[in-house]
């Protein structure tokens, strides 16, 4: 070697020197000053490739994509240069540009694991390598660009197209988390599929060796399946969850770490353990306020227990300081929702689902304010469209079938019920939705199986009772139209001892004991019923027919004496009465009351698990209203 080459040789590594440290310390206008002199002088694609990275990073776009395309590296056969000039253009917003470079299909024979496929055929792409030249690097290139094609499909409304691309980038490297962040992010798999899919994936390739180079241990691929397992559905295999977080806490140190608490919280927040929920999304937000991906659980939690005050103090404190975040307007949204400002609620959802439009609590709020108005046909037309941005969950179902059942298309209901019964087989909601229809169709037999499995499930899944008293109150009710009066009134006993009184179970219980012949029980629970809402109408003329009923027989109310305790008890009953409305005065009957109609109890809106409603706010497991059927 002469004299100038070893000066140029030693040159050039004191130039990438100087050029990663630059790109080290995110200094990148000296990163791209000190690369372009270094290309000048090598002439080298890698220093070429290198520069673009650069530019890619300091947010030049334009200038990477053409710096490629000088270079022809765009054309060439190395996956590295093709997915970033791809990934120019995506960041420019040229999709279609995009995915004519990174072409439609993928490539097969670099899948791993134990595949079965029941998409589109793939094929491999003209002009990939060959086998014998496949490494680390190609397969993880290979993988990224299928994701990049999946966020083209995304951007094209192709979901069933970008769901397959993003799992194709995972069938070829499980490590491709973005695409995997994709899939569970934007519910694009359901349940079963995300079941069949985890067992499909090669995490048995995941390997570590120890620094003597003995025996591959297979410890990360455990590690990575447990961590992907803490994002999946928490309506599926509590236990597989359960198991996997205790693992990740109690060996790996993770117990503090913000995305397994997140993980938890999630699971807590479906089992409609709010309070629970909450202390873990406090726990986030105190050692990292800026987590945006914690608000949409944090603020359906707040919503859920009704903390206005603290609502409004974090959308004011977000909407001022991060207004470019979709996740400020979803406060503000929620928090003119809770007010019951639904007009304003409305305008701050479509802002955030404008800003991201792959935010399912935007759209399923947005959604929600058209149901808490009573529009049904908008709230239809909006929840078809979360339907169908969000194909893997089932809970816009779930409330496609409420709006059908509130405008009385029972068949229309139970058909989108159905669906959402094929995506998620273990939500108590959806499942005592499925038995209002069934009962309002008098199919008393079919609608108790369904609200009993819905408590089934939720024990299982140590979901608060509270929650679903509405299940349970239901369950008593088609007892009761089965003729079962011991199970009935057992049901009934149970919700009130659970959930305090309620005036719709007295009166129920006052039905109950009027078809028995007890009279005398019968005036008594109607009395409480009275006691608690002296409007109700139900309770008011099942008392009118017990006292009937009494004098007739004379079970304790006949000739002077009964004249006398009627007396009595009517002057017991206004005295309730009056109570109450003073009571009613000083609180404000309006607000924070749940509406039983038609069924199910408030049509109105909801919070977000994934960005689906769902809860024991207004949109809860409904009631079954006795006034529709008597």
């Amino acid at each position: 070697m002469t004299s100038s080459s070893r000066a140029n040789s030693n040159m050039e590594k004191f130039l990438r020197d100087w050029r990663q440290d630059a790109m080290n310390k995110a200094q990148y206008d000296s990163a791209i000053y000190i690369g372009d002199k270094l290309l000048a002088m090598t002439r080298d694609d890698n220093d070429a490739f290198f520069l673009a990275q650069v530019h890619f990073a300091a947010g030049n776009y334009t200038r990477a994509h053409a710096l490629l395309a000088k270079h022809g590296l765009i054309t060439s056969r190395n996956a590295s240069c093709r997915y970033l000039a791809a990934h120019c253009l995506i960041k420019q917003g040229l999709f279609g540009e995009a995915l004519g470079l990174l072409g439609e299909y993928s490539v097969v024979h670099l899948f791993g694991g134990n595949q079965s496929h029941n998409g589109p055929k793939r094929k491999t792409r003209e002009g990939g390598e060959g086998e014998g030249r496949e490494g680390t690097a190609h397969r993880k290139y290979e993988a990224a660009m299928c994701f990049l094609r999946g966020l083209c499909y995304a951007k094209q409304n192709a979901f069933d197209r970008a769901k397959e691309a993003y799992k194709d980038a995972l069938r070829i490297d499980v490590q491709c988390y973005e695409a995997f962040s994709q899939l569970v992010k934007n519910n694009l798999m359901s349940p079963d599929e995300e079941d069949e899919f985890m067992q499909s994936l090669d995490f048995g390739s995941l390997t570590t060796r120890d620094d003597k180079g003995g025996e591959p241990d297979e410890e990360a691929g455990d590690y990575v399946h447990m961590l992907y397992q803490t994002q999946l559905s928490k309506y599926r295999h509590p236990m597989a969850f359960n198991t996997a977080i205790e693992s990740l806490t109690t060996h790996y140190g993770l117990e503090g770490n913000a995305d397994i608490m997140l993980a938890r919280a999630d699971q807590l927040y479906t089992q409609c353990r709010f309070r629970d929920a909450l202390a873990v999304t406090e726990g986030i937000l105190e050692g990292d306020k800026y987590n945006f991906g914690v608000y949409p659980i944090h603020l359906a939690c707040l919503y859920e227990l009704r903390k206005t005050n603290v609502l409004f103090l974090i959308a004011h404190e977000l909407a001022d300081n991060y207004p470019e975040e979709p996740a400020s307007w979803l406060a503000v949204g929620i928090y003119y929702f809770a007010t019951g400002k639904i007009a304003e609620a409305r305008r701050y959802f479509s802002k955030a689902s404008m800003m991201d439009a792959n935010f399912g609590p935007a759209w399923i709020g947005f959604a929600h304010t058209f149901a808490a108005e009573g529009e049904h046909d908008q709230a239809v037309t909006a929840y078809s469209t979360a339907a169908r941005l969000f194909t893997g969950t089932h809970l816009p179902q779930v409330f496609l079938g409420m709006q059908n059942h509130a405008m009385n298309n029972m068949t229309a209901a139970e058909e989108f019920l159905k669906t959402g019964y094929g995506l998620c087989r273990s939500d108590p909601l959806l499942l005592n939705e499925m038995g209002i229809v069934c009962y309002h169709q008098d199919r008393a037999r079919e609608a108790a199986a369904f609200f009993r499995e819905a408590l089934k499930v939720a024990e299982e899944t140590e979901s608060d009772s509270t929650a679903w008293l509405g299940a349970r109150t239901n369950l008593g009710h088609a007892y009761r139209r089965l003729k079962m009066w011991e199970e009935a009134l057992g049901e009934f006993d149970a919700v009130l001892r659970e959930g305090g009184k309620d005036a719709g179970v007295f009166a129920a219980k006052g039905l109950i004991y009027l078809d028995l012949g007890q009279a005398g029980r019968a005036v008594e629970v109607l009395h409480e019923a009275l006691g608690i809402w002296p409007q109700d109408p139900v309770a008011t003329e099942l008392l009118g027919k017990a006292l009937e009923m009494s004098m007739e027989t004379g079970l304790g109310l006949g000739g002077e004496q009964g004249l006398e305790e009627l007396e009595r008890f009517e002057e017991v009953i206004e005295q309730r009465k009056r109570a109450a409305r003073e009571r009613v005065a000083r609180r404000g009957r309006g607000g924070g009351s749940v509406d039983k109609g038609k069924g199910v109890a408030g049509r109105g809106g909801g919070t977000m698990r994934r960005g689906m409603g769902r809860g024991q706010g207004p949109w809860a497991a409904g009631d079954i209203d006795m006034s529709d059927e008597e």
